[in-house]
């Protein structure tokens, strides 16, 4: 069963409690659709269910590095302030300039590495073992795989630990894993809050 790599630079918010069940809320600050729907259904799910369930929200960048940021998220939970195309966003659709829901479950930012000290054969590793058959394969094919993920990647300044190591398709992902880290269920971009309940009550 694949694991959840979860890699943070440090806490903005709170702390997150290890359970049974567990949601981590993956958003950036430049991503509209993180804050007008990901947000307030995840402080929702967090009043419902941190009880029984730990939830953590972590703040990543994969592009954008300039307003992807750690400070840019703790001014985000100081005092509501939104940058780029967010703050465009609400000016545009909203006609406000700070962000209007307090965020209230714990909030980590995530831990970002330049290429060459990302790039380590075990993280190259766990990046290729998301293809279910990677264990299969001839070790050319293994080799080959490895340099165009390397190839890749040294294309970008930093890169993002959790959200790379996860492979996650994008902004906002929620990933719900167990005590143990194992895997879940992973959703990707606009959720019905119905359906992510479910999970929580299911397992």
């Amino acid at each position: 069963m694949r694991k959840f790599n979860l890699n943070i630079e440090s806490y903005l918010q709170g702390n997150f409690e290890l359970k049974d069940l567990n949601l981590a809320f993956i958003f950036q600050v430049n991503c509209p659709g993180c804050f007008i729907y990901g947000i307030p259904l995840v402080n929702e799910l967090y009043s419902k269910n941190s009880i029984n369930a730990g939830f953590i929200g972590i703040s990543t960048a994969f592009e954008d590095f300039d307003y992807n940021t750690e400070l840019h998220t703790k001014n985000l939970l100081c005092d509501g302030t939104l940058i780029g195309e967010t703050k465009k966003s609400y000016q545009e659709n909203f006609g406000i300039e700070r962000y209007n829901h307090k965020i209230n479950f714990p909030v980590a930012y995530d831990k970002l590495k330049e290429p060459n000290q990302f790039l380590t054969e075990n993280n190259l590793t766990l990046i290729c073992n998301s293809n279910p058959n990677y264990s299969i394969w001839p070790d050319w094919e293994k080799q080959v795989m490895r340099q165009k993920i390397k190839s890749y990647y040294y294309q970008f300044p930093k890169i993002a630990e959790t959200f790379t190591l996860n492979q996650l398709q994008g902004t906002p992902s929620f990933v719900f894993f167990n005590e143990k880290y194992d895997l879940v269920k992973t959703f990707f971009d606009y959720q019905e809050l119905e359906i992510l309940d479910a999970v929580l009550k299911k397992y």
